[in-house]
């Protein structure tokens, strides 16, 4: 199991060299920090905490900047556990970047959901509304709290209350490109979360599906992707196309002559006048 931290920056889309579209999402990955490595012998379990992105000194509290010092490192605004992980072949402090991942590999992406506030049952659990017009009177209410019998709202019924703002996991989706020098990572479709919010992204428990890596189209100035190859036109085609345009502007020509001629009258017609 490998994973790694960073920030969801929005989406866009990019094209493959086939001409397939693909609508992907960025996230920034900045180098991370092995910040603490338990095992089972001490903690009961073993798994290693990422950490990523710095927090100022003057925001963090001591026991923060402590556990930050042992691995020679500054505190980190987002912390995270990744359990299931061979723990020898990590030391603390050991720095991680996007390269973990490749093009191709298939990853779950958890994060937060954008809050939605208090919600009514027909937006939060989509429920129906009641009529609008002929006197009727129930509308978007909750309904029917409960039968006669046990005289209570039973456990699990759908109510008004706080919607989004949740933690959500998107399964199998596909690392589409990884860029170590900008750093960031390209998953394809959406994943959870408001712009610049925290996301974690790791290896899909559900397996991989296998897929090769995938070719992107570049848009950078010497790609061979980009060049524009201008078709040759034999010259004998060229000299054929010259000649017809000659023709018909020469038979152009005449047809202007004749009608000048029919048009002008003669000089013994104007005398008889």
């Amino acid at each position: 199991m490998k994973g790694i931290l960073g920030r969801k920056v929005g989406m866009t889309e990019v094209f493959t060299t086939d001409g397939k579209l693909i609508p992907v999402t960025v996230i920034s990955v900045e180098p991370n920090v092995v910040t603490q490595i338990k095992t089972t012998e001490k903690d009961g379990y073993n798994a290693i905490q990422l950490g990523a992105f710095d927090k100022k000194e003057k925001a963090s509290s001591k026991p923060e900047m402590g556990h930050a010092k042992k691995a020679n490192t500054s505190p980190k605004r987002f912390v995270k556990e990744i359990r299931g992980i061979d723990t020898n072949s990590y030391t603390l402090g050991q720095v991680i970047e996007a390269d973990v991942f490749q093009s191709g590999d298939t990853v779950d992406v958890t994060g937060t959901s954008k809050g939605k506030g208090f919600q009514g049952v027909i937006k939060r659990w989509n429920q129906s509304r009641g009529p609008e017009t002929h006197g009727s009177t129930y509308h978007r209410r909750v309904g029917s709290l409960g039968t006669m019998r046990p005289m209570r709202v039973l456990k699990g019924k759908k109510l008004p209350g706080h919607m989004g703002n949740e933690q959500i996991t998107i399964q199998n989706l596909v690392i589409v490109d990884v860029d170590l020098e900008n750093k960031y990572i390209l998953v394809s479709g959406n994943v959870p979360g408001a712009k610049n919010s925290f996301v974690f992204v790791r290896e899909a428990i559900k397996g991989s599906k296998g897929n090769g890596p995938i070719e992107l189209v570049s848009y950078e100035e010497g790609a061979e992707n980009t060049e524009v190859v201008e078709a040759e036109v034999p010259a004998e085609e060229v000299v054929e196309n010259n000649a017809v345009v000659e023709e018909t502007e020469t038979a152009e020509e005449e047809a202007a002559v004749e009608t000048e001629e029919t048009e002008t009258p003669s000089e013994e017609e104007e005398v008889q006048e």
